[in-house]
């Protein structure tokens, strides 16, 4: 009875506040809360609502659900978001857009360097241990770390799927494999949405334009990624990825 006590005036109190990135808890007593983000602490979820934040033990919470629709950027954002400067200097580190960071920085976390995901995934980008490991990170939850080693893995992706950013967004959200098993986005609904979200939030930042196209082959026609910087030569990509 406590916890529905100090559940319920917060569950209200969202109704009136949309915001960047939701999701809904589902809890055994049949209550689904509609929250901004999340953090898994020992044996509790730390739950962020409009109203405040309450804490739910792990055993209560039954499944996390992404929301599929969710409330464009405001046409500020890209110049005000948080960490800009360490977004703006990772983007020109690994030659991307730094909007499209900041796009993936809010479907991942909503700028919250403490979050921790259901799958362990954390920081400001999300990333899972071994990938923060794999990219020299020592701290997963320091922002300019984090933020480095996502875009990092972005980037590589990005060469990976051939600009094709659809595939690379999947790829960082469902894994490379999930991607190469099915030759396209994933057809699940968490990735599908993650990025349809992603890319809504990128062109918003651009000023309601489409991406920014690269020429295309006279034999293939591919999506391509705006590049902050193309004349800047980028790494080799990994022979294998695993997120």
């Amino acid at each position: 009875m406590r916890l529905m006590r100090a559940l319920l005036p917060c569950a209200f109190l969202f109704a009136a506040a949309p915001s960047l990135r939701a999701e809904y808890v589902n809890l055994r007593n049949g209550q689904r809360l509609h929250v901004t983000s999340y953090q898994l602490i020992g044996e509790k979820y730390r739950l962020q609502l409009a109203g405040g934040v309450v804490e739910v033990p792990v055993a209560e919470v039954v499944t996390i659900e992404a929301e599929d629709r969710f409330a464009p950027l405001p046409p500020e954002a890209s110049a005000t978001a948080p960490f800009r400067e360490i977004v703006k200097a990772a983007a020109a580190r690994y030659s991307l857009d730094a909007d499209l960071i900041s796009s993936v920085i809010a479907a991942e976390s909503n700028f919250d360097p403490k979050a921790i995901s259901k799958k362990n995934a954390r920081g400001l980008m999300q990333l899972l241990p071994e990938t923060a490991a794999r990219f020299g990170v020592k701290n997963i939850f320091d922002p300019q770390e984090n933020i480095d080693a996502g875009t990092h893995y972005l980037r590589d992706l990005l060469q990976r799927y051939n600009n094709d950013l659809a595939l690379a967004l999947a790829a960082y959200n469902a894994g490379p494999e999930r991607v190469q098993l099915y030759g396209r986005v994933p057809p699940y609904g968490e990735t599908v949405s993650y990025v349809r979200r992603v890319k809504r939030a990128y062109e918003k930042s651009k000023s309601g334009g489409s991406l920014t196209v690269a020429p295309e082959s006279s034999t293939k026609k591919e999506p391509r990624v705006a590049r902050a910087n193309p004349s800047k030569g980028a790494a080799k990509p990994q022979a294998d990825f695993v997120n």
